[in-house]
């Protein structure tokens, strides 16, 4: 095969998984919303989707072509099986927004035993390395960054978020 063909081959199925993620995410919000919950944080989600987005349309653009570092293919291969983790350990209570829902417990098993944000130590290390699998060390590098400077606040609001349930009676 290829390594365009390669290339289309993996940026497709990231491109096929992130769609599908949004979906259920849409999903899972509706769920939640309908049993009381509340969203946290709207005013950044714009620019997690729009550095996701940046970021997938720098690896259609620069990726095919390019050789492929099996190594750092497998490690991607692995991020995926965290990924995994993490999407079976929330169930339906995972999402790509913040959403809380009043009374119900924080997830502390699967890899929230270990990490208190799993999904987002797998992202950070995802925009990092499918890039580096096509010897793309620069988009590497400045989608690492801009994904710092949302994850800050992301986090921040997300800890707030939870940090309003544990206080609340």
């Amino acid at each position: 095969m290829s390594s365009t063909a390669a290339a289309y081959l993996i940026l497709g199925f990231v491109t096929l998984q992130r769609l599908a993620e949004l979906l259920l995410a849409e999903r899972n919000r509706k769920r939640l919303m309908s049993r009381g919950a509340s969203e946290h944080g709207q005013g950044h989600y714009p620019l997690i989707v729009a550095v996701h987005g940046l970021w997938l349309v720098a690896l259609w653009w620069w990726a095919p072509g390019r050789p492929i570092d099996i190594a750092l293919l497998l490690l991607f291969a692995v991020l995926q099986a965290g990924r995994l983790w993490v999407l079976s350990t929330l169930g339906d209570r995972w999402t790509t927004r913040i959403i809380v829902l009043r009374g119900a417990p924080l997830v502390t098993r699967g890899p929230y035993r270990f990490v208190n944000h799993p999904n987002y130590l797998i992202v950070i290390l995802e925009i990092a390395v499918l890039p580096l699998v096509f010897g793309l060390w620069e988009v590497a590098l400045a989608f690492s960054a801009l994904n710092a400077a949302v994850l800050a606040i992301r986090i921040r609001a997300e800890n707030q978020a939870l940090a309003s349930l544990a206080a609340a009676p």
